[in-house]
């Protein structure tokens, strides 16, 4: 065969450039290079496709791996709204949508010395299956087709999905499982998320359109969380009493409101109550939420995406627990966790008809003196 397959110049429907300007053919061609996609670099797999927000904290496992394998080169599968994440994390060589079947199907006739696969989702465990690899940790599928843990590191988390009383009796993080489950020593390794300098300017350009540098504190509030979950949501009196309390006794504060398009009548309710509230916008791409989530100082949320952003930008956050788990929170020395008393939280209901429900019986006082506490104010 005079055709070399193998050369980065070939693209394999149709002839290289050499062949169609000057007519050469393989075997008397000088620029042929052999297409090497790192088989002398060890190679890792990470298939870790949502939430969102879970994707993000998922990548404090990549310190770890860089610490044990400095050289290696690392692909990471993900769904496609989540592949703005990895934009400026230098660890990661390769980011592949899910939803890209011609670049999956690639992966999955491909050779990895390792795959991290930590989530039991029937979704994506079979690709885990099909990848050739010398070592799998977490999740991958059975001859019947169900998913089944890869190790044994990974059967805990396995059970405490199938089974809410192991779920609430847990106190470990989530980034400890995780580092269990793919046999590396955890050492509190940072959420990855850097802002580039166009990133930058976008911050820079909201703070002198909104005179922020004469701000003595910067305030972030998160007013919503995913749909999925009713009552990662704060009630909105709460917000309004905090926010009234604040105004009137912190002087040269300066509050921003995030969220998303879920949460456009919220921030709408809370501006018309309070004009000098600051909107960030209820329509930005991933990538500019990040960069105006870096103005504040501190950040109030709920579980949710915007407080793994935060977490990972260095903000001093306080996260207002409910329905899920506040031991699986990392929090690094900045997370303040707020959440009531109560027998029946890490329910991990969507809904709930308790009255009164977790997030009411989180007080405007417990939030307050977070929030005065986070600045180094004295409580009120």
């Amino acid at each position: 065969m005079i055709l070399k397959h193998d050369c980065i110049h070939f693209p394999g429907d149709r002839p290289c450039k050499f062949n169609k300007l000057e007519g050469r053919i393989c075997t008397d061609c000088g620029d042929y290079i052999k297409y090497d996609r790192g088989e002398k670099r060890f190679r890792i797999l990470i298939i870790k496709l949502d939430a969102l927000g879970d994707v993000l904290r998922t990548t404090s496992i990549l310190p770890a791996i860089k610490k044990i394998w400095p050289e290696c080169s690392i692909t990471w599968v993900t769904k496609r709204n989540s592949v703005p994440v990895f934009k400026n994390v230098d660890m990661v060589d390769e980011v592949v949508a899910f939803e890209d079947t011609v670049e999956v199907l690639k992966i999955a006739e491909q050779y990895f010395d390792v795959v991290i696969h930590p989530d039991a989702s029937p979704q994506s465990a079979p690709l885990a299956t099909l990848v050739g690899s010398y070592s799998k940790h977490g999740f991958e599928t059975d001859d019947l087709g169900k998913v089944i843990p890869s190790n044994s590191k990974a059967e805990e988390w396995f059970e405490m999905g199938a089974f809410d009383h192991l779920k609430k009796a847990n106190t470990k993080t989530y980034q400890q499982i995780i580092h269990e489950i793919a046999g590396f020593p955890y050492e509190k390794g940072e959420i990855q998320l850097k802002l580039d300098e166009e990133e930058l300017k976008i911050k820079e350009s909201f703070i002198k359109k909104h005179s922020l540098n004469d701000a003595k504190y910067l305030l972030g509030i998160n007013v919503g969380a995913s749909g999925r979950w009713q009552l990662k949501q704060w009630r909105m009196d709460g917000f309004v009493e905090l926010i009234k309390y604040l105004y009137g006794s912190v002087p040269g504060l300066e509050i921003l409101l995030y969220g998303g398009r879920e949460e456009a009548e919220r921030i709408s309710e809370l501006t018309a109550q309070f004009p000098q509230l600051i909107s960030t916008g209820t329509d930005n791409d991933l990538r500019t939420f990040f960069a105006l989530l870096d103005i504040p100082q501190v950040v109030i949320s709920g579980d949710t995406m915007a407080l793994h952003a935060a977490t990972a930008l260095k903000k001093r956050v306080i996260c207002l627990f409910g329905p899920t788990s506040y031991h699986e929170i990392e929090d690094y020395g900045r997370i303040t966790k707020i959440y009531p008393q109560m027998d029946c939280l890490v329910c991990y209901k969507p809904s709930c008809d308790f009255k009164p429900n977790c997030m009411e019986m989180i007080s405007t006082q417990m939030v307050l003196d977070a929030v005065l506490s986070a600045f180094g104010l004295g409580l009120a």
